[in-house]
């Protein structure tokens, strides 16, 4: 998540992302950031999040920075993980670190494995 925009969450993904830092699964770096982002959320009920926000159940294609690739995956809940299929948790550091942000955005995390640079180019949503 990056500091200069505020981020669109449903209430559900809300909570698990609020429970995920009570567990102590993110860095100390990341819980506060994500603290401050999940202050300044707006939370939505899923029929009304807009369809250009990043969240589960959402393909999302975008530009790593890193590596100057584009990549596509589907963000889902954690216990739905399948790696091979491209199915990502939203917990995960690229989930985590786009989930609320919308096509355009330009997001930027301190992660576990090295700080990200993504660029949000499409979200489609996932029948």
């Amino acid at each position: 998540m990056s500091q200069l925009q505020n981020i669109i969450l449903t209430t559900g993904i809300y909570d698990l992302i609020k429970d995920h830092v009570r567990r102590k699964k993110v860095t100390i770096q990341e819980e506060k950031l994500l603290l401050d982002e999940l202050k300044k959320a707006t939370q939505v009920l899923r029929r009304d999040l807009p369809e250009d926000i990043v969240s589960v159940n959402r393909r999302v294609t975008y530009k790593d920075h890193a590596t100057n690739e584009e990549k596509t995956v589907v963000f889902v809940g954690p216990e739905k993980t399948k790696v091979s299929k491209n199915k990502i948790s939203i917990l995960s550091d690229e989930g985590i670190a786009m989930v609320g942000y919308k096509v355009g955005n330009l997001v930027e995390w301190p992660a576990k494995k090295g700080d990200l640079k993504f660029e949000i180019l499409k979200v489609e949503e996932v029948a």
